[in-house]
């Protein structure tokens, strides 16, 4: 058995032995449902009003201008149209 590499040893840390995860137990049994329900869930949070994909045929000239005005051009087509939809011209 190869000795163990003394920059690879963590005494506040140590490596989990079979004993520990056979101990072990899920956070919502150890910390209980309330605080579960509490924690923060992993990813984006919902948006309210989240946006809906939708596929568009486009002239190669126009996407390719579209494309080409950088990063956010979707968002920056859908600010567009939405001020056109309130100012009652689209």
């Amino acid at each position: 058995m190869p000795k163990p590499d003394p920059e690879l040893i963590d005494d506040e840390n140590p490596e989990w032995t079979d004993e520990m995860f056979a101990r072990a137990r899920p956070a919502s049994e150890v910390l209980g449902e309330a605080f579960m329900e509490r924690a923060r869930k992993p990813g984006r949070p919902r948006a309210v009003a989240p946006k809906e994909p939708v596929t568009i045929r486009l002239d190669a000239a126009v996407a390719q201008r579209l494309r080409a005005s950088g990063k956010g051009w979707q968002t920056r087509v859908n600010d567009e149209l939405a001020r056109l939809i309130a100012k009652g011209t689209l």
